[in-house]
Parts: structure tokens; sequence; C-alpha cells
């Protein structure tokens, strides 16, 4: 497998930002790009999608299945398309038991891995960082680093200049601003159905790395994807016809499971039910099955109250896509 993974040593290092920029950097040009988030991620995706104009499908070590992993990817990167994935949270940080980390995803699926580094507070540290990340496994490759949070030019100067010492190539360098940063809370980034200057921000993301970044050497990582992929069985459709809850509060289903529906011939719409206070409708008589994307945590009661009132009239004609997600 061909493609890209964008990481970094912890949260918060501006990976996402990066991706935006890149993704919508990428479209700018012309091309068409296979996005991925990694792991469970509800949010990211739809940021993704915004900036890259493509699906973005999920990419969970943990929860998925290996050959379900190459086979979704190597569907997303048809028509050899870039493929570029975000990690989540630290490069190698994992579940409990120490599996299922963006590491593992790009040993897996064999991706290149650019560190997104924040050098905000560091100058010729940053070379003994990136070095323990390149060595730590062997089974994943550091083709290369961003520089991020950079504060002048003498600044870049010193953390080149640490990192050629240890042969560490820099795939770009995006200096300090503080209108680089997308608002957050307590789980996370605001939704993008919710952020209204969502597009302003990409595009202004995209300008900065395009000014600081290497844009082919970074495509040339992402490479073109997998031409060919295993046969995987997925998920029984629900019905033939399924209705689903798509809005600010049922914001998330797994995408792969959608398309791999409607290749075998299943008709898929989406409802809006926010908010609340409006009557609650019946779904039309051709709908077999009615399913409820995950909504976010502040909307649990919507989503408790909304499950309710389809039992009372239709027992069993709903289900969670939440539940079905990565199997």
């Amino acid at each position: 497998m061909s493609g890209l993974l964008i990481a970094a040593p912890s949260s918060g290092s501006g990976k996402t930002t990066i991706t935006l920029g890149l993704l919508r950097a990428l479209r700018n040009r012309g091309v068409a790009v296979a996005p991925g988030k990694a792991g469970p991620d509800y949010i990211d995706p739809a940021f993704h999608t915004a900036a890259s104009g493509q699906p973005c499908l999920n990419y969970d070590p943990w929860a998925m299945r290996a050959d379900l992993l190459r086979f979704n990817a190597a569907e997303a990167a048809r028509d050899r398309r870039p493929f570029i994935v975000e990690a989540m949270m630290g490069l190698h940080d994992a579940s409990v038991d120490g599996t299922g980390s963006p590491a593992d995803l790009a040993a897996t699926l064999e991706l290149a891995v650019v560190l997104v580094v924040d050098c905000g507070r560091m100058a010729q540290s940053v070379a003994a960082l990136v070095r323990g990340y390149a060595d730590h496994r062997r089974d994943i490759r550091i083709a290369g680093v961003i520089l991020n949070k950079v504060g002048s030019d003498r600044h870049e100067a010193m953390l080149r200049g640490a990192l050629d010492r240890v042969h560490m190539p820099v795939l770009g360098v995006v200096r300090q601003e503080s209108g680089m940063k997308l608002p957050e809370r307590h789980l996370g980034l605001v939704q993008a159905g919710e952020h209204g200057g969502l597009d302003d921000f990409i595009e202004h993301a995209a300008t900065r790395v395009v000014d600081g970044c290497d844009l082919d050497s970074i495509l040339a990582l992402a490479g073109e994807g997998q031409r060919d992929a295993p046969t995987v069985t997925g998920l029984k459709p629900l019905g033939q016809h399924i209705s689903i809850a798509r809005d600010i509060a049922f914001a998330f289903c797994y995408e792969h499971l959608l398309l791999d529906w409607r290749r075998r011939g299943v008709q898929i719409s989406f409802f809006r039910r926010w908010p609340m206070r409006r009557r609650i409708r019946r779904p039309m008589p051709s709908i077999f099955r009615v399913a409820i994307r995950n909504c976010t945590p502040s909307s649990s009661r919507m989503h408790s109250c909304f499950a309710r009132a389809w039992c009372v009239r239709r027992p069993a004609a709903f289900a969670f896509l939440g539940s079905v997600a990565a199997i």
C-alpha cells in the first residue's frame, strides 16, 4: 500500500490544521485525494471532507480487522488517488494493552509517516525528539518532518541545523500564528457543521502550507493508491432502504459502512431531526429501517428521546450506527 500518515508526538501539535491545509492545497491544484482519519474519531473526518471535497473514511487499527483496513484504503484510493491519513493523538499512543496506535496503522498499511512537531518551545532538542521517534519502531518509516509554530528565521535555522545532523528531511515549516488554531471544547474540536467560518479558515491554512511546505515531495510520499484489494465481507445491510438521521445532533457514522451498503444496491436517504421541538413524523412506508447516527455527548438526551419516540411507533425499526461501526 502506498500512502502517507500525518502524525505528531502528541495531541495539540497542529496536525489537524496542517492536514486540512494540505488537503485543500492539493484540491486547489486539481488533485483528488483520498483522505482518512485514524481511530474512531467522529469530528475530524467532517473537516477532511470539507477540505478535500472527498469522503473521509476512518481507519481504526484497534477495532477494525487488518483486511478491512486494507480493503477500505484500496477502495478509497481507487483511480490512483494519493492516500493521506491523519493520525490521532501521538504516533505511538494506543489502548491499555498497547495496541491500536497510529504506528500500528502505518505498519499495517505500509504508510510513510510525516511527523508534525510543535517547535514553539524548543530549538536543537527537536533532533533528539525526532530521532527517538525514527528509531523507536523498525517496521515504520519517518519520511520527514513538518516544523510547526516556528517563531522566526533564526529559530528555523536552528531547527534545520539540528535535523540536518540526524539526516532527517524537513518537508515544511509553518510559522507561529494565532489564526492557525481551530476552536475546541471538551472532547476536541467544535464540529465542522458548527464552524461558521470554516472554509475561510481552511483556505488560510492552505495558503500557509503552500508557502511553507514542499508539496511535491509530500505528494510523492502520498503516492498512487493500491490498485488491488482483498475481498472483505462487510456488515449485512439493515434493509433495502435505510433512512439515516443526519444533523448537528446525529453527526457521525462510519462512511465505509454506507459505501459498502450502496455497493450492494441499498438505497440510503437522510433526514434531519434537529431541533427536537418539532413534531416527529413517520418515515415513508418504503423505508425498511431508520438508523440513528452517533450523536455528540452534549446531545445524548436528544439521542434517547429520539429513540423512545421511534420505539413507541415502530418497535425494532431503527438501529444505532455507532454500535456496528467497526465490524
